[in-house]
């Protein structure tokens, strides 16, 4: 049962703008070692990100880069089991690693929202956010912090585990397969393949896109996202075309691009993310 559980932040909706991370070993259940550090993203912050998670220029001046932590990051994932909810922290990594020239370190990953699709019943199609699984089971901590964020999905996993009975190498095979076991296959459409790891996203794109908005739309529904066409209160991911994001760094965003943002100043968690990284978060996922 031993694992590094791990979580991101970010400056911007670039996924390689890592500005936080945190890292939490276990060992038999029982918490080991963990690790937290503020990073320069060598990036722009943007507001929205800002105030999500309260870290800006100011926090990460004296920070080291992604390329001065990276024999951290190898000890503690190098040759483990890296647990994430989500893979958007997997991502993150990669395409910092990829930023800063610097090699990813070689681990089996976890997505612990995979996780409880197949544990909870109740949480299989939607609702299995990382706060909101662990309000169900009476865990409390600090969100937006990428230390007690990795804490919090290792939680979950040793809460799956206990309940279903299941170790950590039988979590590695499960998570892989459909949520309903006795199912064949899934129906791929773009109301979303209820067995993709993004089943229960609403996904949104906005700007220019590398490739066909359809094509784009035909991928995310594969991976379980629900397409919609305009930024609504149950939308839960901005896709933004990555000319946008270099282009604009943070200024004259789209209409989407700004009604997503007052949405999650009112409170709906929506996150932002580039075109690339939806690429990398598809690939991945596949």
């Amino acid at each position: 049962m031993d694992f590094v559980a791990i979580d991101v932040e970010t400056a911007n909706a670039k996924m390689s703008s890592i500005c936080q991370i945190g890292m939490a070993r276990y060992s038999g259940g029982v918490l080991i070692q963990e690790w937290k550090s503020y990073i320069n993203p060598e990036d722009h912050f943007d507001g929205i990100n800002v105030s999500i998670h309260g870290i800006d220029e100011a926090k990460v001046a004296d920070a080291p880069t992604l390329k001065k932590v990276a024999g951290i990051l190898k000890e503690y994932l190098e040759n483990r089991v890296a647990v994430s909810h989500m893979p958007f922290d997997r991502v993150a990594i990669s395409q910092a690693s990829l930023k800063c020239e610097i090699i990813v370190p070689s681990c089996r990953w976890l997505d612990t929202a995979r996780v409880v699709r197949r544990t909870w019943k109740e949480f299989s199609k939607r609702g299995y956010g990382l706060q909101n699984v662990c309000n169900s089971i009476g865990y409390t901590y600090n969100c937006h912090d990428a230390l007690e964020d990795a804490k919090a999905a290792a939680t979950v996993l040793l809460a799956a585990m206990k309940l279903s009975g299941m170790d950590l190498d039988a979590w590695l095979i499960r998570a892989g397969q459909p949520v309903d076991p006795n199912s064949i296959g899934g129906r791929v459409s773009r109301e979303g393949n209820p067995d993709g790891p993004f089943y229960g996203e609403v996904l949104v794109f906005t700007g220019s896109l590398c490739i066909p908005r359809s094509e784009a739309a035909d991928l995310a529904a594969k991976v379980g996202c629900r397409v919609d066409s305009g930024v609504t209160k149950r939308t839960t991911l901005l896709v933004v075309g990555d000319e946008d994001v270099e282009r604009l760094a943070g200024h004259d965003k789209s209409s989407k691009h700004r009604k997503a943002e007052e949405l999650i100043q009112s409170g709906q968690p929506i996150r932002i993310i580039q075109e690339s990284d939806f690429s990398e978060l598809v690939q991945l996922s596949a």
